[in-house]
C-alpha cells in the first residue's frame, strides 16, 4: 500500500509538472501571437501550431481567447508587478527613488520586450479594457507618487505627476514599440542586444531626471 501511495503521488507530482510545462508553453506562443496582432486579430489555431498543443487543450486551462489573453497580460506584468513591490522606495530620496524605479522597469521590459507591444495593441483594440482589470495599474500609481512626493518636498521643478509619468513611459517604451522603424537606421538591427539595451536604459534614465530636476 506504501509502494502504491508513493507511486501515486509521484505520477501525480509527474502530471502537475507537465500541466505547467504545457501551460508556460502555451503563455509564451500566445504572447509572440498578442504581440504581434494583438487580442482581435490573434488565431488560436496559430498558437496551437507553434506549441503543437491541441486548440481544445488551450481552451481547457484558459478557457478560451480573452482568457488566454489575460493570463499573457499577468504574465508578462508580473516580473515588473513583483520588482516594484520589493523595492521599498519610500525610504529613498525622491530622484534617487525615481532613478531606482526606472532602472527596474527598463530592466524588466528589456527581459520581456514584447510587453509594450502588446499594451499598444491593447490600447487601440481594447481601449485598455483588460488593462484596468491587471495588476499593472500599481506600477503607474508607483510612478505618480514618486513624482508627486519629489514636487511636495521641492526635489523636482512644478510638473504635474499624471502628465509626467505619461511622457516618462513613452521615453522607456517607445524604444520597444517603434522597433519596426527603428530598425531601419543602420544600428537599427542592435536595438535588442545588451550593449544597446543598457545604452537605452542609460539614456533614458538620463533624459528623464534631467527633465523632473529643479533648474
Amino acid at each position: 500500500m506504501a509502494r502504491q501511495a508513493k507511486a501515486a503521488k509521484s505520477l501525480n507530482t509527474k502530471q502537475v509538472r507537465d500541466a505547467e510545462a504545457t501551460q508556460a508553453m502555451i503563455l509564451a506562443a500566445a504572447q509572440e501571437e498578442f504581440a504581434q496582432h494583438g487580442l482581435t486579430a490573434a488565431r488560436t489555431e496559430a498558437i496551437a501550431a507553434k506549441t503543437g498543443v491541441a486548440k481544445s487543450m488551450i481552451y481547457y486551462y484558459f478557457k478560451d481567447k480573452e482568457g488566454l489573453y489575460q493570463a499573457v497580460l499577468e504574465r508578462s506584468h508580473s516580473d515588473l508587478v513583483q520588482t516594484s513591490l520589493q523595492l521599498d522606495l519610500d525610504h529613498l530620496s525622491p530622484e534617487a527613488a525615481l532613478q531606482t524605479f526606472l532602472t527596474a522597469l527598463l530592466d524588466c521590459v528589456s527581459r520581456n520586450p514584447k510587453l509594450p507591444m502588446i499594451m499598444f495593441h491593447e490600447a487601440v483594440q481594447n481601449q485598455g479594457q483588460y488593462y484596468k482589470r491587471s495588476r499593472s495599474l500599481s506600477i503607474d500609481k508607483v510612478l505618480v507618487n514618486i513624482l508627486e512626493r519629489g514636487v511636495t518636498t521641492g526635489a523636482f521643478r512644478k510638473l504635474d505627476p499624471f502628465q509626467s509619468a505619461i511622457n516618462i513611459m513613452g521615453t522607456c517604451l517607445f524604444y520597444f514599440i517603434g522597433i519596426g522603424n527603428i530598425q531601419h537606421y543602420p544600428q537599427g538591427n542592435k536595438l535588442l542586444s545588451k550593449a544597446m539595451l543598457e545604452q537605452h536604459s542609460q539614456e533614458a534614465i538620463a533624459l528623464i531626471l534631467a527633465g523632473v530636476r529643479k533648474t
